[in-house]
Formats: structure tokens, C-alpha cells, sequence
């Protein structure tokens, strides 16, 4: 043991003259520590040699006292002994303790048997895709098959995106009221990645932000997990689910660092009027709030309303807007997403840009096939494609809202967009059930129909239906609750009353 001890010190004497000699017997009595073979070397040098062969030390050694600490095995440690752990104790972090998706917490508590008499239909899936009658156009299936044949697009792309497809979404969504350029682009993973590093750009933890009620539970997941806090303000059924602009403001306080605005919305199926979204930028306006719009949905809208982006029409409220091809291109799998910044007067400034790029660099951003095959996807789709899934939602949304309009005990609530459709319960009418989730619930177990309870979304006593299934499917299931609702409603005793005189 003394020899290996000789060596080390030499060692050490040949990175710099400067070492202080001391008698090797002294160092040895001194110095070796028989329980953790470790070697202590005194040294008077100023961390590096003639050559500078050593980098990353300071002026007092490389541990900045002129101790060096060397193994048997000849690695640097620290001179503090630590206690060795006796046992396993792996916690989870706080941050997954904190994330809750409240649709799976829901769902997964809920009992779903279906009836094994009637194939099961579900209502409940916020996918196209599911059941197969909506295909995505045959040009943008075309598009990404080029892209992977091209070889181009096999490798790493710079975290916010490729420049060229950058610049492509940036021409897609252009317009003179709210121009773009590619550096105004940030292409993500979907567009819930959009979402997750739009709150996480302008948030800190402790800091509240304001979402929709009822609306996308993500918005909720992402913020609380990073400390955020969640306020809700009402969106009002009787009005086409439009905001309640006066409770809305009433949340706010000096940590309100951002207002989600979902137009068109989930689960609601609402699309927002010019005047009603300029009467939301005013609130925004008024107490300096930038807005993240969630506009997945953006020119999903039924043939007699019209889309309009939130950026389109601000002249001085900063907006991150989020997008992607999941929807209106029926593509939700090929993760493509993008948060187009529409800064104003320069309030968000080269910060919030950087704190984007910095928060994308967390993983390497979106799929780089679809970001080959993005230029094609967005010029050569035909108009028929967007026409024909337009008038596909509407036809089963007014099939959905006819059918239900005459069921008691039920009211729906007529979507102008998206995919959805809201349905409120009269649960004075069902005493057998406490809350929507038990109804839904039983629903399935007798008609095998599954559809969301609203309180996923923070709104009890309603439910969502996602109008995507095929025509026939839809009939079924709005015939199967009919006749649940039969069953189990039970008329007041007021009702009751008037109906006898």
C-alpha cells in the first residue's frame, strides 16, 4: 500500500514543481485512511501546470482548498465522509406527484361494464381517427411518404424546427393583421407540447392563470404540476358557451400571468363572434394579460359561422397561439404542433422568444418527417378534404342535437364547431343518481354508450359527446339514451301537478 501511495504522490509532483515535499513517512502516518483507501496529498500550487494540462480548476487546486483526494481506483472525491444510505428510499418527485389528468382519475374510478347484449359505442374519444370513416386526405399521406423516401429528414432537427418549415406555417397563417415570419414559429411535439411550454414560458410557480369552465382539462394538468395556480371562469350555456366576461375579470390579481382562450372550444363545441373575442381582448387590455390561445380547432367551423384568430383582431395584447395538424387534418398521431408569437408594441421582447427556444431545447421538438412533409400538407391539401369533414361534424351534430332535444330529463346544447357537443342533465329527474358520473356510468352498464362526464371538465351534471363516429352509430347511440332516459326519469312532483290540470 505504501508503493501505490509513492506513485500517486508522484503523480501529483509531475503535474506541477510547486507541490510542497514533505517525508513520505510523515505523509504516510498521516494521511491513510484504511477504511476508505483513500490518500491525502498536500499540495502549494496554483491549480495548473506550465501546459495548463489541467482545465477547470481554480487558483487553490481543484477543489479550491489544495487537498486532493485520490481512490485506489484514482478518481477525485471530496474529503467529507457521507454516511452510507442503509436502505432504499426512492420517492417520486413532486412534480409527478402533482400531475393529475383529471379524465383518467375519472374514468379509470368509474365501473364500465358494458351491456354484453349491444356492441359498445363509444362517444367518449376526442380521436377522428378511432373508427376509421374519417381518413386524412390521400395528398397529405402522399406528402409524408415523399418525405421519408427523400432520406432528407432522418436526423436531429434544431429544436424549434426546420427554417424552411418554420417559414412555411409562418406563410400559412399570415395575414396583414397579424403578420409572421419563421422566427415567429416554434414547431412542437402536438400541440399540447405548445400548450405545456407556452404556460411554462410565462409562468412561475405561485403565479395563477385563467381557464375556461368548462374546458381542455390539459390546461389544468400542466399548470398544477408546476405550481401554478388554476382559476376558472364561467363559460355560459344559455349563450352558446360564450365567456362570462365580468366573473372572468373578477379573477384577476396582480399573479395572473395568463388567459387561456379555447376558440373553437372542447368540450363545447362553441365558436366565438368578432365582437364577443374583442370584448376578451379589452379585459386582457385593461389589466396588461397576455393571452395563450389554444386554436387547435381554428377554421373548424360550421358553414354559417365564421372563424376568427384572436391575433387577427389585438392591437396591443401579446399572443402566443397554439395549432397542429392533429384535427383539422385527422392526424392527431403524427405529433406536429406550433406556437406562432404574436408579440405587440414588443412587450413580449427577445425574453419570452429566447425563454421558447430554451424550453424547446428540453427534448429535440417535433417529428421531422412531418416537418419534411409540412409545405405540401398545408399548400396542396384540396379544399374538398376540409369541406367534406366540415359537413360530416355538422350532419351528426344536428342529428345529435335533434335526437337529444326530445329526450327528457336532457339539454343539449348546438354546437358551432369542432367536435363536440355538450349535454346538460336534469338530475332532479334521475334520483337514482348522485352526479353525472354515475349516470354515465350506468349508461354504459345498460346501453353500452359511454360518453365523458362533464365533471372531467370541472362541470358536473352535463356530459360530452364527440360527434365523430359514423352517421349510423350516432343514430344507434342517441336511440340507446332515449331510452335509458325513459327508463329513469321521474317527473317533480311540481311537473306532476301540471300535468294534472
Amino acid at each position: 500500500m505504501q508503493e501505490l501511495f509513492i506513485e500517486i504522490y508522484l503523480f501529483y509532483l509531475s503535474f506541477s514543481p510547486n507541490l510542497t515535499f514533505l517525508p513520505i513517512t510523515s505523509i504516510w502516518s498521516c494521511s491513510c485512511n484504511m477504511e476508505d483507501n483513500s490518500y491525502v496529498v498536500k499540495m502549494n500550487w496554483n491549480g495548473v501546470n506550465e501546459n495548463n494540462s489541467l482545465n477547470g480548476v481554480n487558483g487553490k487546486g481543484l477543489n479550491g482548498n489544495g487537498i486532493q483526494h485520490k481512490t485506489v481506483k484514482g478518481s477525485v472525491y471530496k474529503s467529507k465522509q457521507k454516511s452510507h444510505r442503509r436502505r432504499w428510499n426512492i420517492r417520486p418527485s413532486e412534480m409527478s406527484i402533482n400531475t393529475l389528468n383529471p379524465i383518467r382519475a375519472i374514468v379509470d374510478g368509474m365501473k364500465l361494464t358494458p351491456n354484453p347484449e349491444k356492441a359498445m359505442i363509444a362517444l367518449s374519444i376526442g380521436d377522428p381517427t378511432v373508427f376509421g370513416n374519417l381518413p386524412t386526405d390521400e395528398k397529405v399521406s402522399q406528402a409524408l411518404k415523399d418525405a421519408i423516401d427523400s432520406h432528407k429528414y432522418n436526423g436531429y432537427a434544431p429544436s424549434v424546427g426546420y427554417q424552411k418549415s418554420r417559414d412555411v406555417v409562418a406563410n400559412f397563417y399570415s395575414c396583414p393583421e397579424a403578420p409572421l415570419e419563421a422566427e415567429d414559429v416554434v414547431l412542437t411535439s402536438g400541440c399540447s407540447q405548445a400548450i405545456d411550454l407556452a404556460i411554462t414560458v410565462l409562468c412561475n410557480p405561485g403565479d395563477n392563470i385563467l381557464i375556461p369552465c368548462p374546458g381542455f382539462s390539459l390546461y389544468k394538468t400542466l399548470a398544477v404540476s408546476l405550481g401554478i395556480q388554476v382559476k376558472l371562469y364561467n363559460l355560459l350555456p344559455e349563450k352558446s358557451w360564450e365567456i362570462d366576461l365580468q366573473h372572468m375579470e373578477s379573477l384577476i390579481d396582480d399573479r395572473t400571468t395568463c388567459l387561456i382562450i379555447n376558440n373553437p372550444s372542447n368540450p363545447c363545441g362553441s365558436v366565438y363572434s368578432k365582437e364577443h373575442l374583442k370584448n376578451v381582448l379589452s379585459v386582457a387590455s385593461k389589466n396588461c394579460i397576455p393571452i395563450l390561445a389554444d386554436e387547435i380547432y381554428g377554421d373548424m367551423v360550421f358553414p354559417g359561422c365564421k372563424y376568427q384568430s384572436m391575433a387577427s383582431l389585438s392591437s396591443d395584447v401579446p399572443i402566443l397561439a397554439c395549432g397542429g395538424l392533429a384535427k383539422r387534418w385527422l392526424v392527431p398521431g403524427w405529433r406536429m404542433g406550433w406556437i406562432l408569437i404574436h408579440d405587440r408594441n414588443q412587450i413580449f421582447g427577445k425574453e419570452i422568444h429566447q425563454g421558447l427556444v430554451k424550453l424547446s431545447q428540453r427534448i429535440l421538438g417535433a417529428c421531422t418527417i412531418v416537418q419534411g412533409a409540412i409545405e405540401s400538407i398545408l399548400n396542396d391539401t384540396p379544399q374538398e378534404f376540409y369541406y367534406r369533414t366540415i359537413s360530416f361534424l355538422k350532419s351528426n351534430s344536428e342529428i345529435c342535437f335533434s335526437e337529444l332535444s326530445t329526450v327528457p330529463g336532457l339539454t343539449p346544447v348546438l354546437p358551432a364547431g369542432a367536435m363536440y357537443l355538450m349535454v346538460g342533465i336534469e338530475m332532479e329527474h334521475f334520483p337514482e343518481f348522485q352526479n353525472d358520473v354515475q349516470f354515465t356510468e350506468r349508461l354504459v352498464t345498460e346501453q353500452s354508450v359511454f360518453c365523458l362526464p362533464a365533471t372531467a371538465f370541472e362541470y358536473p351534471n352535463y356530459f360530452r359527446i364527440v360527434v365523430t363516429v359514423p352517421e349510423e352509430m350516432m343514430v344507434e347511440a342517441c336511440a340507446r339514451i332515449r331510452e335509458f332516459c325513459q327508463r329513469h326519469y321521474r317527473p317533480c312532483s311540481q311537473d306532476s301537478n301540471e300535468l294534472d290540470q
